[in-house]
């Protein structure tokens, strides 16, 4: 039995925090690795990334594992949410051991941010250290294996796909080698998840599990989403962060090219992607458990090909679990209330 979420790599755990009301639409999530650490790595393709520690999961460099990973709204402010990490970690001894005493550590904790400011009504409402701490806690506090809520939850709390409210969204899958792979998405891209000429969600069109809405469910979903986008400011940032995680036993280099095919399936589910107001931004987890066969020199490509199609998978997951937002910052209908459960 599998949560079909990131839990389902052995060893990783998700939290979030969520703050909502009183002009806050925003949170953070903290992705938990094992203890010891996974190798990481990551690929930014957006031309406005917001991040924190990119440079150390280069191959090139010297950090091999890292303990966390933070995904988080805010924008560039919200990063401070990474520090809240930092310092549970460090509490822990859980880091790069850079001393005699094995308190001596500096925790490495890669941290990405989308844009949700004023959203909530409140542009000075975003996720602090304290937020980031709540989020960590929750992840360590969760069972192995234990579902992940979905939807408006954690850094997907203010997520906005085009007009269409966005947020979290997490699937997994087991290869026919038996190696884990899953991801866990933050969808709050500038561009649509939603086919303008069917209203059909790009990414179901790439699973080929697509119900046609009739004509008229299609029309009146236009009009309503022509009356939020004249209530609504224009967004002038987005972002849709991934982490692909799993149990096979990859260098930092096989990581990164894990990272990069897996933004081809943000590309199967929005429409257009990587703009100069989108920070895509996907980073890899590997916990080291299963060892890929050493006989096949393209043994990496099935985790390659899952990790593309369980970003898809996530991204649908994420807008179809989301709920509308009507408030002080703005107007957002969610999939399910412009064309019903088809």
């Amino acid at each position: 039995m599998t949560a079909d979420a990131l839990t389902d790599v052995a060893g990783v755990r998700v939290g979030h925090a969520t703050r909502t009301g009183d002009g806050w639409l925003t949170g953070t999530t903290v992705v938990l690795a094992p203890e010891g650490g996974a190798v990481a790595a990551v690929d930014v393709r957006g031309g406005g990334p917001g991040t924190k520690e990119t440079d150390a999961l280069d191959p090139r460099n010297l950090v091999q594992r890292v303990e966390a990973i933070v995904l988080t709204g805010g924008s560039a402010y919200g990063l401070d949410a990474a520090s809240g990490v930092m310092a549970w970690l460090e509490e822990r001894g859980r880091g790069v051991r850079v001393g005699p005493d094995p308190a001596h550590v500096v925790p490495v904790v890669p941290a990405a941010c989308v844009f949700d400011l004023g959203r909530g009504g409140d542009f000075r409402a975003r996720p602090d250290a304290a937020t980031g701490r709540a989020a960590v806690e929750a992840a360590a506090a969760t069972e192995p294996g234990a579902p992940v809520p979905q939807g408006c939850v954690g850094a997907g709390t203010g997520a906005v796909v085009g007009l269409v409210k966005g947020g979290i969204g997490t699937a997994s899958t087991v290869l026919e080698s038996g190696i884990t792979v899953a991801a866990l998405v933050v969808a709050n891209a500038a561009g649509s998840a939603v086919d303008p000429e069917t209203g059909v969600l790009y990414g179901e069109l790439f699973q080929g599990r697509v119900r046609y809405p009739e004509a008229e469910v299609h029309e009146a979903a236009l009009r309503r989403l022509a009356q939020a986008a004249a209530r609504n400011a224009p967004p002038p940032l987005n972002t849709t962060l991934a982490v692909v995680a799993t149990d096979a036993d990859l260098s930092k280099a096989q990581a990164q090219k894990l990272a990069g095919t897996a933004h081809d399936g943000i590309a199967r589910a929005v429409r257009p992607v990587h703009l100069l107001s989108d920070g895509d931004t996907v980073f890899t987890l590997a916990t080291g458990e299963r060892p890929l066969d050493a006989a096949d020199p393209l043994a990496l490509n099935e985790v390659l090909a899952a990790g593309a199609d369980l970003v898809t998978r996530a991204i649908v997951r994420a807008v179809r679990a989301a709920e509308p937002v009507d408030g002080p910052g703005g107007s957002w209908p969610n999939h399910g209330e412009l064309y019903g459960e088809q």
